[in-house]
């Protein structure tokens, strides 16, 4: 397996008006490198996204009630299932970007480094 090139080139997302799906497959998109010639499955590849006007995402109440995702402490009856709203208000915008994200990006080694690329911001 050869090294690849490291290039410090970084895109930013303005999420403004946007809805948090089409921003979430964006920015997943970009952070597995299916942009570049170059893309491999098995070798990160992609850039490092910044995304912006993160709280200006554009979601309806409805909508924040019905996503919801769980948390798993390990311990028998340790589920816990967390509406967005709950999200919301303890962590803002930015925690349920980060976690749509998450889900879609591929469940394997490469998962933690590209959301290590990833930085979010108000």
């Amino acid at each position: 397996m050869k090294k690849q090139d490291k290039k410090t080139e970084e895109k930013i997302i303005n999420a403004e008006g946007k809805t948090l799906g089409r921003v979430a497959s964006e920015i997943a998109f970009l952070l597995m490198g299916k942009t570049r010639a170059s893309f491999e499955r098995h070798i990160y590849s992609g850039l490092k996204v910044k995304v912006i006007n993160a709280s200006k995402i554009k979601i309806t109440v409805k909508k924040l009630e019905e996503i919801y995702h769980t948390r798993y402490s390990g311990y028998r009856g340790g589920l816990r299932i967390l509406k967005g709203t709950e999200t919301v208000e303890k962590k803002g915008l930015k925690e349920l970007i980060k976690l749509a994200v998450y889900h879609m990006l591929p469940g394997n080694k490469l998962r933690k480094e590209m959301m290590k690329n990833l930085k979010i911001e108000d």
